[in-house]
């Protein structure tokens, strides 16, 4: 839900240093070391009885129902998202809409040359479709190979994945890749595009989450015990990190990649590491759990359409009054929350099911 507010304050800043969330990018790198966790602790145990073949089919069945909802969503709205900067949308044929919406729906990032919106995303339909673009790339790398990696050798690749955090928070620019991205200096803000200070991006902001994730289920004894209100206390660290302004003004903006760096390579593994060495308790809190994670993954990837939308809204009536614009943006995060909701109960629920009972079901029964 913080994800979908720092998209809409997007709309209102000039640049990553003003935005009201300021760290709301943050939030794909919890995902990613949650994420690796979690499949760590779903297959690790399961390669005895489970081809990389049957893998690859549970995590597109998990994964791409909504991959092809959301790219549909982008598609419905595209032609209501002419923003200032997206000046490509009314100049985009019908087909080569329809063209883009097939690439998004099997998950095929598109190169700049195939842009229809402006800001050259791998689907101009769906922004928020890179990050699990990025994930797939995961799981495969997991199902062929760093499933069989020994935990010393897990050790080393988070270190010298951790370098490359480093590189991306601080500017180092060890590649020579980073120069291009000024306005983004001293964050980990990219990885949405096919260009290669993007590719640098998104293969910076992956590897350290992903093999800290794997490397943290696999070490049990890293696993924190908090006390019963552990999951409050997990959520408001994370609420936390996502909200903190932009530190260090333009003087000593290396605070703020130094503020990235920390948050990544030590704070989300440690509340990684809190949630699961805490015992989830009390029907409220279950309830409440049990709801958000259940709308998580379908508000994220279904969100973003909207929020070109509202970018348009939002140009073309400048001048309205501050309570108008607040209104407009609380009715379309409401109708966020309402459509991923929606999505999973009348679309996402029965197709899995549907394709489970087809694919690995009905093989099992042979």
């Amino acid at each position: 839900m913080i994800v979908v507010a720092f998209h809409f304050f997007d709309t209102y800043s000039s640049n990553p240093s003003d935005q009201i969330l300021n760290h709301g990018y943050l939030a794909v790198d919890f995902f990613f070391v949650l994420s690796d966790f979690v499949i760590g602790s779903a297959y690790d145990d399961r390669w005895n009885r489970m081809t990389t073949w049957d893998f690859f089919k549970r995590r597109l069945i998990r994964l791409q129902p909504m991959v092809i909802l959301g790219t549909l969503i982008g598609a419905f709205w595209f032609y209501f998202s002419a923003a200032p900067g997206f000046e490509l949308v009314m100049q985009t044929p019908w087909w080569k809409l329809f063209l883009i919406m097939i690439l998004g729906c099997i998950m095929f990032p598109t190169p700049p040359s195939m842009d229809i919106r402006g800001w050259k995303e791998i689907n101009s339909l769906n922004g928020a479709q890179w990050s699990l673009l990025w994930e797939y790339i995961a799981n495969i790398l997991y199902a062929l190979f760093i499933r069989r990696f020994s935990t010393t050798v897990l050790i080393v690749f988070v270190l010298l994945s951790a370098f490359l955090t480093i590189d991306l928070a601080m500017n180092l620019d060890v590649s020579g890749l980073l120069a291009v991205r000024e306005y983004a200096k001293y964050t980990v803000i990219g990885g949405f595009g096919l260009i290669p200070d993007q590719i640098y991006i998104g293969i910076c902001r992956l590897l350290y989450p992903f093999f800290g994730g794997l490397l943290l289920y696999r070490m049990s004894k890293w696993r924190i015990k908090l006390c019963r209100v552990a999951m409050t206390w997990c959520s408001l660290a994370v609420v936390g990190t996502l909200v903190v302004p932009h530190i260090g003004g333009e003087t000593h903006a290396w605070v703020n990649g130094l503020y990235c760096a920390i948050v990544i390579l030590l704070i989300y593994p440690a509340i990684v590491a809190a949630g699961a060495g805490s015992e989830l308790k009390g029907r409220h809190t279950t309830t409440i759990c049990k709801f958000l994670g259940m709308i998580s993954y379908p508000l994220y990837i279904t969100h973003y359409p909207m929020i070109y939308v509202q970018m348009n809204w939002a140009a073309q009536h400048a001048e309205a009054s501050l309570g108008t614009h607040i209104w407009v943006a609380v009715s379309i995060f409401i109708a966020s929350i309402v459509v991923a909701y929606a999505s999973v109960k009348v679309y996402d629920i029965p197709v899995r099911e549907w394709l489970s009972e087809k694919f690995i079901r009905s093989h099992k029964k042979v």
